[in-house]
């Protein structure tokens, strides 16, 4: 991977906490660090095609939105159908996060981890029966662990 040069450093220091919530977002970083708008958007698509950004993303704060009952549904599901289940159960409109893992074996047997959201647990508990009858057969373990608190995320964040 080819190291950020000062240019793209810049870049990626003045979005860092996110883009200007603005009309032109691009034009308003480009005029922080002395570029053209033309030039930031150039230089932001040549490092998410060399995997230094992963994608551009809004992040709408869940809590605010009224989602305050959230489970992490973990799954124990056949390893040949995990592809295909992740994919359907990550499109999924509640499901934010959708992912494989590797066992934990004996303690931990789920491979399958999907963030369900809800207005309450009673909402979230008929999302995971939903995402439970996508599953079907291949399940053969399941449970959710709900969020108890708030924690700060954040990305990566450059040094000066």
């Amino acid at each position: 991977m080819t190291p950020l040069d000062a240019i793209d450093r810049s870049i990626v220091k003045a979005t860092q906490a996110g883009l200007p919530l603005t009309p032109a977002p691009y034009a308003e970083v480009a005029a922080v660090i002395g570029l053209t708008e033309a030039e930031v958007i150039e230089r932001i698509a040549a490092m998410q095609e060399r995997g230094i950004i992963r994608r551009i993303a809004i992040a709408p704060h869940h809590y605010a939105l009224g989602m305050t009952a959230n489970g992490m549904s973990v799954w124990d599901v056949d390893d040949d159908q995990i592809s295909a289940l992740g994919a359907r159960i990550g499109a999924l409109p509640y499901v934010t996060h959708c992912y494989q893992r590797p066992r934990a074996r004996p303690a931990w047997p789920y491979n399958l981890f999907a963030m369900l959201h809800g207005s309450g647990r009673d909402e979230v508990e008929a999302k995971r029966r939903e995402v439970e009858a996508i599953i079907g057969p291949a399940c053969r373990a399941s449970d959710i662990l709900y969020s108890t608190r708030i924690l700060k995320k954040t990305g990566l964040r450059l040094a000066d």
